[in-house]
């Protein structure tokens, strides 16, 4: 089974990359982040024709999320439970799959935009709720996976600059100090358990040739329970489609699981 993460950075205009991506990689299940489009403006019937069921929480012009998949889903879930957000960063949702259910929660981290500010006190209560809901979602869920575009760097690897980047947004000790916070609910980042190419990065900015340089930052995780951790086999950063005509700034991270023994 793969189980892969995308932020598109709206679907709008990414659709195609979207579709063509999924032809060469038949993925089980894709979760986009940052669709920036409502609802009733998601395309629904072209990726079910791709073969894709969906489930979506968007929003017009900023965040949105969606699960895509090729088998039936139940039991979606909107957003962090208890936390009052006005924004759409969260759906999950219960795939069935031939070991079992599997939990997904897709989920669009908030940005923080700078520390002190209040986007990063906003950033802080997110994590603290994300973390205290998600205890209770894998108490329900043994079997369960929690990706997406997390706007941490949790070490200084995940980072083309660590020291001249230190403590400013997506390097902070508080974002770090969260990251690790989840990892000790029991959860565990699927890429560092298999060895990886130095400098390997899942966003590179627009500007100032961030991706022909490989200035780039490795925030996009997949973060699975104990019961899955046997079953990874693989966990890779697909940087074929940022190459790509007017790609999105991020790369598809892509796992694979192998099944139960």
């Amino acid at each position: 089974m793969k189980i892969t993460t995308w932020n598109v950075n709206s679907l709008t205009a990414r659709l195609q990359h979207v579709l063509d991506w999924l032809t060469a990689n038949p993925v089980d299940v894709l979760c986009l982040q940052e669709l920036k489009m409502s609802d009733d403006k998601f395309p629904l019937e072209v990726l079910k024709s791709a073969g894709y069921e969906a489930a979506v929480f968007g929003q017009k012009t900023y965040n949105g999320v969606a699960i895509l998949s090729l088998a039936p889903m139940r039991d979606v879930a909107k957003n962090i439970g208890g936390f009052s957000d006005e924004h759409s960063r969260v759906i999950s949702a219960t795939v069935d799959t031939a070991n079992g259910p599997l939990r997904i929660v897709n989920g669009y981290f908030v940005n923080g935009q700078a520390p002190g500010s209040d986007k990063f006190a906003y950033k802080m209560r997110w994590l603290d709720a994300l973390r205290d809901w998600l205890r209770a979602e894998k108490a329900s869920h043994p079997n369960l996976v929690l990706l997406g575009d997390f706007n941490v760097a949790p070490e200084d690897r995940d980072s083309f600059d660590p020291e001249g980047l230190r403590e400013t947004i997506h390097h902070t000790t508080e974002e770090r100090e969260h990251f690790k916070a989840l990892l000790g609910l029991g959860l565990t980042d699927a890429f560092r358990l298999f060895d990886q190419p130095e400098k390997s990065f899942s966003w590179w900015d627009y500007r100032m040739l961030g991706y022909q340089k490989n200035r780039g930052l490795r925030i996009d995780h997949i973060l699975v329970s104990e019961p899955l951790v046997p079953r990874a086999v693989a966990c890779t950063i697909d940087r074929v489609p940022r190459k790509w005509e007017k790609p999105s700034d991020h790369a598809p991270v892509t796992l694979e699981l192998a099944s139960a023994s």
